[in-house]
């Protein structure tokens, strides 16, 4: 097979049946004991499950395709996942669909499919039908991803932004804006002595044993794109509430505080893609803190801030004493990023 995507690689023909079989069969298909599908066709059949459907879909081109931490193919697995883990389901199966361009190298592309093969298996999930197309070089920047998620949502849950209240605590399961950094300084071309790596994994086992230690989670988000402050004046919006975040509990790495003040960034805005928000009753805060921290995804979780009543604002409670407005980000100062 050639060491390079050629544009009949997506016209359906030979090539196309060579490069299915040799690269996406052979990573997401290898181990299935799933024989109903082996025919490969357009749509999985699967017997039905009880309860609701949760039903998500991504697209992922993030700039570079492989950065520390992970690569364009881990970060479409576990970002999928992670959408579907926060409102409550469990995740099952993927889809995924390739835009190549020609010319990109076989092995580069190989190593993404073996990477989102491994993520997807580490999550107990199933990557179950797919599409690809080839683009003209120059068309397109290497590979773009996009997904779509299928999780079951247990008939008990209800989660939802509508229960959360005054008086909440906000937690969060570790370290904040690794991922953005770790983008931003690959893109940049930047060596810091102790680099920072993203956080990007999948946080589906992390959240099921969260919420069933602690039934009385009230709400989940993954800070995305944005960062943390983004997603809780999103949340605060919605629900017409304040929320006071204490600076001095925010958990963010000497590494990465070094690395922002240098650039001017703000850790609040950058994005996570490992990371979890989650709303619990402040007598239940402690406790669902010691769960998380129980667990590798979650050694260092905190609680970083508290909901009050309000009118959809988000404050910054400072180290020095004073308050300040945190508000959505403007502009777009690291585009690519997922």
């Amino acid at each position: 097979m050639a060491d390079k995507i050629l544009l009949a690689h997506g016209d359906g023909g030979k090539l196309t049946h060579d490069l299915i079989e040799a690269i996406f069969v052979k990573h997401f298909y290898s181990d299935t004991k799933d024989t109903s599908n082996e025919a490969l066709p357009d749509a999985f059949v699967t017997d039905n499950e009880q309860g609701r459907i949760a039903f998500t879909t991504d697209t992922f081109v993030v700039n570079p395709l492989f950065f520390k931490g992970g690569d364009i193919g881990k970060i479409a697995i576990a970002g999928t996942v992670n959408d579907l883990a926060v409102v409550g389901a469990i995740p099952k199966y993927i889809s995924c669909g390739f835009i190549i361009e020609e010319g990109f190298s076989m092995d580069e592309l190989e190593q993404i499919v073996a990477s989102m093969a491994a993520t997807a298996k580490a999550a107990d999930v199933r990557i179950v039908t797919g599409d690809t197309k080839v683009v003209e070089k120059h068309k397109g920047d290497g590979v773009f991803i996009n997904t779509s998620g299928i999780g079951f949502v247990p008939e008990d849950s209800k989660l939802s932004y509508r229960s959360i209240t005054k008086g909440d605590a906000v937690l969060i399961n570790g370290n904040i804006g690794e991922h953005g950094m770790a983008i931003m300084s690959e893109r940049s071309g930047l060596n810091f002595n102790s680099p920072v790596v993203s956080d990007c994994q999948a946080l589906n086992k992390f959240i099921s044993t969260l919420v069933q230690h602690v039934p009385e989670v009230r709400f989940m988000r993954d800070p995305t794109r944005g960062g943390v402050a983004t997603t809780l004046k999103e949340i605060a919006v919605d629900t017409g509430l304040n929320i006071v975040i204490e600076e001095t509990s925010l958990p963010v790495s000497d590494e990465l505080m070094g690395a922002a003040d240098l650039l001017g960034l703000d850790p609040l805005y950058l994005a996570n893609e490992g990371k979890v928000l989650v709303f619990v009753p402040n007598d239940k805060a402690e406790y669902a803190l010691s769960i998380m921290r129980s667990m590798s995804e979650g050694a260092n979780s905190m609680q970083i801030a508290t909901v009050t009543e309000g009118h959809g604002q988000v404050f910054l409670q400072t180290a020095f004493g004073g308050k300040k407005i945190i508000d959505l980000l403007a502009g777009a100062p690291l585009p690519r990023i997922c």
